[in-house]
C-alpha cells in the first residue's frame, strides 16, 4: 500500500512527485514509456521560464528525472491499464501487477491527434508521422508537407527545414494560432511554402507517400502536392481510455477537475495535457502537478 501513485511521468507527472518526495509521501510513479513525456517530440522548447536562450527538451526532463530520483522515488516502466475503487483506498491494475494506494494523481499525457483521411493509417511509418525529431533526418534533401497552426507544428516545420528539400505548410485558416515570434520566424524561411485555407483530403501513394490531396476551404478547388512525407501536428488526444469508467471527463475525453486539481472521486487528482483546460503548455502543467501534490498531501492528512 502507497500513500500516492502518480501515472505518467512527464512534466506535470514528475513536478508532482517532486512536491510528493518533499511532502515525504510513499509514493511510486508509474510509466508505460520513458519519463519525458510528450515534450520529448519537440527538440527544444523555447519558453519555459530560466532559458532565455531555450533548452533541449531531453536536458530538461532529464534534470526533472534526476530531481525525483535524487528524493528517493522510483519510477517503474509499467503502464496502467485500469484503476478501481477498494473502500477508501485504489487499486492499480498493470500488465503484471496490481498495485494499492490511498491517492492517485492522473498525469498520462496526451497523444498527437489524427487527421482521419484516406491514406493516412495506410503510410503511417511509410512516409506519414506525427514527430519531427524522431522522423526528421529521414526526409533529408526531401520534399514535404506538414500540416497544422499551432506551435507545435511551426516549431518542428523550422526544425525539418533544416533537413527537407522544401516543406509545404497547410492550414485551414489565413492566421495561425502559434506564437507571433514564431510565425515571424516562418515566414523569415524561404523553404518553407505556406498553403493556407486549405485541408488535406487524402494521403495518396503505391508502397509509401507520394502526394497529398488538397482542398481549399474557401473555393472547394481540389490540388495536388507532389511529397515523400507528410507530418500532421493539428492537436492532442487525452491517453485517459484507463479511467473512462472511473472520472467525469468532457466530450473529447480530458478528465475534469476543480481549481485544486481534484477529480470528480475523492482521493484522485489529475494534472498535465490530461485534463481540460484551455491552454497546453509545459509551465501550466507543472503548476497544476504542484497544486495536485499538494491537494493529495492535504487529503491524506485526513485519512
Amino acid at each position: 500500500m502507497h500513500d500516492l501513485i502518480i501515472i505518467g511521468a512527464g512534466p506535470a507527472g514528475l513536478t508532482a512527485a517532486i512536491y510528493a518526495g518533499r511532502f515525504k509521501l510513499d509514493t511510486l510513479v508509474l510509466e508505460k514509456m520513458s519519463a519525458g513525456g510528450q515534450i520529448l517530440l519537440s527538440p527544444s522548447i523555447e519558453n519555459y521560464p530560466g532559458f532565455p536562450e531555450g533548452v533541449s527538451t531531453f536536458e530538461l526532463m532529464d534534470k526533472f528525472k534526476k530531481q525525483v530520483e535524487d528524493l528517493g522515488l522510483c519510477i517503474e516502466d509499467k503502464e496502467a491499464f485500469e484503476i478501481s475503487p477498494r473502500g477508501r483506498f485504489y487499486q492499480i491494475k498493470t500488465q503484471d501487477k496490481v498495485f494499492e494506494a490511498k491517492a492517485v494523481i492522473v498525469s498520462a499525457g496526451a497523444k498527437p491527434k489524427r487527421l482521419g483521411v484516406k491514406g493516412e493509417e495506410k503510410f503511417i511509418g511509410k512516409g506519414v508521422s506525427y514527430c519531427g525529431t524522431c522522423d526528421g533526418p529521414l526526409f533529408k534533401n526531401k520534399d514535404i508537407v506538414i500540416v497544422g497552426g499551432g506551435d507545435r507544428a511551426i516549431e518542428d516545420a523550422l526544425f525539418l527545414a533544416s533537413y527537407a528539400k522544401s516543406i509545404y505548410l497547410v492550414h485551414r485558416r489565413s492566421e495561425f494560432r502559434a506564437a507571433k515570434i514564431l510565425v515571424d520566424k516562418l515566414k523569415e524561411d524561404s523553404k518553407i511554402k505556406l498553403v493556407l485555407n486549405s485541408v488535406v483530403e487524402e494521403v495518396c501513394g503505391e508502397s509509401k507517400v507520394g502526394s497529398v490531396r488538397i482542398k481549399n476551404v474557401n473555393t472547394l478547388e481540389y490540388s495536388e502536392i507532389e511529397c515523400e512525407g507528410l507530418f500532421v501536428f493539428v492537436g492532442i488526444v487525452p491517453d485517459t481510455g484507463f479511467v473512462k469508467n472511473l472520472l467525469e471527463m468532457d466530450e473529447p475525453g480530458f478528465i475534469i477537475t476543480d481549481q485544486a486539481m481534484r477529480a470528480s472521486k475523492p482521493g484522485v487528482f489529475a494534472c498535465g495535457d490530461c485534463v481540460s483546460k484551455s491552454l497546453y503548455q509545459v509551465v501550466n502543467a507543472c503548476g497544476e502537478a504542484a497544486v495536485a501534490a499538494n491537494s493529495a498531501h492535504k487529503y491524506l492528512l485526513t485519512l
